[in-house]
């Protein structure tokens, strides 16, 4: 790498993106400080995490050894000047232009000038986002995908600003923790959620339209395409609120009708039908252990 890169700081990391994230750090040897406004959300990811990692264990996939050294390097905490002795930061916090603005800020202050400021963002403009930092040249489009812990590919996005230098040192260290890297313009969606927001949409039409089940639906992605997880499923994961505001953030953009946000989406989230973490969506499910877990 261009820059050193020891110490790494996930913001949001209460949440099941941050959380797994802070799990891809960790796994590959990086002191990990998981940052969050909640510690009942950091204390719930961190159990969430210990139980992934023991089943790995389990299913013969991750030495005990190896899993006690994963635990000891990470950390968490609600101060966000913890964040400090991080050499990446890696926000994957609520996706709105606004509030990321505003976390870059606070890390600004907390930081040093030589923090490389990652953002999970999945729709928004890594250029818009890094107008929020004195440093926008520091600030690099980061896209996990959804569960980190599992999914190698990671979409990165250098802003217009963006340093040669950071996007190069991001990028190593995306290999460094085994992952596999994609270079994708600063485009609404890049690659992923360009295709997948309205492919996602359409099947919660089709099951408005009454087409078929839930069920039926994603047996048949999953037969016909050699899927491993149907869209209605992957929507329960993502979680129902979140993927209507990924069509909130996309569609403003590409006034593209598919990726409104379908009627019955917005029904489900009303009725408190999020998906996983609530314990229903489209499908039900009990207990909130981590996917994979």
């Amino acid at each position: 790498m261009s820059r050193q890169i020891t110490t790494v700081g996930v913001c949001g990391a209460g949440g099941t993106m941050g959380a797994g994230i802070a799990l891809v750090a960790a796994r590959a040897g990086f002191r990990t400080i998981s940052y969050d406004i909640s510690e009942e959300t950091l204390d719930r990811a961190a159990k969430q995490s210990v139980t992934f990692l023991d089943k790995s264990v389990d299913r013969a996939k991750l030495k005990k050894e190896a899993r006690d050294k994963i635990i000891a390097s990470m950390s968490r905490t609600t101060d966000v000047g913890a964040l400090g002795a991080c050499d990446l930061v890696i926000e994957a916090i609520f996706e709105k232009l606004s509030v990321k603005r505003d976390l870059l800020q606070l890390l600004d202050a907390a930081c040093s000038q030589d923090t490389i400021f990652a953002s999970n963002t999945s729709t928004l403009s890594i250029t818009e986002i890094a107008s929020g930092s004195r440093h926008p040249e520091r600030v690099v489009g980061m896209h996990f995908c959804l569960p980190a812990q599992l999914m190698r590919l990671i979409e990165m996005s250098p802003g217009i600003r963006t340093s040669d230098e950071v996007f190069s040192t991001a990028w190593e260290w995306t290999k460094a923790c085994n992952q596999i890297p994609v270079k994708t313009q600063d485009k609404p969606g890049f690659i992923l959620n360009a295709l997948l927001v309205p492919f996602n949409n359409d099947s919660i039409r089709a099951v408005e339209a009454g087409v078929a089940s839930a069920e039926d639906i994603d047996r048949a992605i999953k037969a016909a395409l050699g899927y491993k997880m149907g869209p209605l499923e992957l929507i329960d994961l993502i979680g129902l609120d979140t993927q209507v505001l990924l069509c909130e953030a996309f569609y403003p953009v590409t006034l593209d009708p598919r990726s409104a946000a379908p009627p019955l989406l917005k029904r489900m989230v009303a009725a408190g039908h999020l998906g996983r973490k609530s314990g229903r969506g489209f499908f039900t499910y009990e207990g909130n252990a981590m996917f994979g877990a």
